[in-house]
């Protein structure tokens, strides 16, 4: 009876990827932001730095909120933190269709949405890295893949079909709808293992292979590592080099001839495409080739990626290529950082300590977009913007390359981890 009860345990933690999957698969809506902006300006004559604030705002609370919501699920568990997020995001999105000012924008969108994405986000890479140790890098990316394939489903979706169907405000009132039934569902499939739970047949990694995996820093050790920081300045670093060339995509297409609709028809897409695979894959050769590793690895390859999509964006086939490529290396860091943080800082606090450690991802929205935009403001074209974005990953590439598996804290080493 006890090996069929190990056996149904073992099978059924599949389905907390599930929950994971669709929790960001909705949350990932954030990202879709885009597909508004348009029919809003035309509305309200708004310009599109106002509208941009909206994201900006959403995404900086959202990574504050990370650390609240980490130190919560920690103490609360995933669920009761899940389901705050679930009411958050969809009130938010409701309460969008009845807005008819930008402040109440940045209000029910910036700051209900970003608190919603908070504390949604912070419940799946916790509950996926205690359930899969032996596969933590390929569940961990399965769940946050879902956010980066969020907005490839329901961009096009408003932006094809429901905004010019329904208009905007019913759009959001439907999104809602549907985000709150999939949040949800996402949250009651969101548990904890038992204490102690191992998967069948698993045996952990010595421990001096891995000390940092046999016992739980405090949130106080974690910020006592020079691994925290370097891993921070490159995790900002990298994903604002991102950011920075995904922000100008729009208007660097149009500027080399690229119409606007084949980018909003197919560049969505392809590029939710790649940071869905990103995620995913990457994480899973993670598993394979370490944390660290493949994160020295995409954030080289992005560091090449960005002057190239420059030379070739003139070219349908070449934008998409390399915008496909751009999107995996920066969706391969949302989710191995998740995993790395697991392997070398446990998991016991691991709700604030990747809370802490992805602020940096917060930094990365905020700046990624304003410099893209300064430096053309500056130059009259894209080429020094898409430079610094390799300079940028030049510089995440060297901090990867200083970040070590933590020694575990001097006089502590009996402490197992729970």
């Amino acid at each position: 009876m006890a090996n069929e009860n190990v056996a149904s345990t073992h099978l059924n933690r599949w389905w907390h990827v599930v929950g994971g999957v669709s929790m960001n698969l909705a949350l990932g809506s954030l990202y879709a932001w885009s597909v508004f902006v348009a029919p809003l300006e035309k509305e309200f004559h708004w310009k599109r730095a106002d509208t941009s604030n909206v994201f900006i705002i959403a995404v900086v609370v959202f990574a504050l909120t990370f650390i609240v919501a980490g130190r919560l699920q920690d103490k609360l568990g995933p669920f009761k933190i899940s389901i705050v997020g679930a009411i958050l995001v969809s009130l938010g999105f409701f309460l969008c269709s009845q807005a008819d000012s930008l402040n109440k924008f940045f209000i029910f969108f910036g700051v209900l949405g970003g608190l919603g994405n908070g504390f949604g986000y912070a419940t799946p890479i916790p509950v996926m890295s205690k359930w899969f140790p032996d596969k933590r890098g390929l569940a961990v990316g399965l769940a946050v893949g879902g956010y980066g394939a969020g907005s490839a489903i329901f961009g096009p979706l408003a932006a094809n079909w429901l905004i010019p169907t329904y208009g905007w405000r019913t759009t959001f009132q439907i999104l809602g709808g549907i985000f709150f039934v999939m949040t949800v569902f996402g949250a009651f499939l969101l548990k904890n293992p038992p204490v102690g739970y191992k998967p069948a047949g698993w045996t952990p990694a010595p421990a001096s292979k891995a000390a940092a995996t046999t016992y739980d820093f405090s949130p106080g050790e974690v910020l006592r590592t020079s691994t925290f920081y370097f891993m921070w300045v490159a995790y900002a670093l990298g994903c604002a080099a991102g950011l920075m060339v995904i922000s100008q995509l729009v208007p660097f297409a149009k500027s080399v001839g690229i119409p606007s609709t084949t980018l909003a028809a197919y560049g969505l897409v392809v590029g939710a495409v790649g940071n869905a695979s990103g995620r995913i894959l990457s994480a899973w050769m993670s598993d394979h080739l370490g944390r660290i590793n493949v994160l020295r690895l995409m954030i080289g390859i992005s560091m090449v990626a960005m002057p190239i999509l420059y030379f070739v964006g003139g070219n349908v086939v070449g934008l998409f290529v390399m915008l496909f490529i751009v999107y995996w290396c920066y969706g391969t860091q949302l989710s191995v950082n998740g995993a790395t943080a697991a392997d070398f800082w446990g998991t016991k606090n691991l709700g604030i300590n990747y809370g802490m450690l992805f602020t940096a991802w917060g930094v990365a929205g905020l700046l990624g977009g304003r410099i893209g935009g300064k430096l053309y403001d500056r130059y009259h074209n894209y080429q020094m913007a898409f430079y610094t974005a390799a300079v940028l990953a030049a510089a995440a590439l060297v901090c990867e390359f200083l970040a070590k598996r933590p020694a575990v804290p001097g006089g502590v080493a009996g402490r197992a981890a729970a």
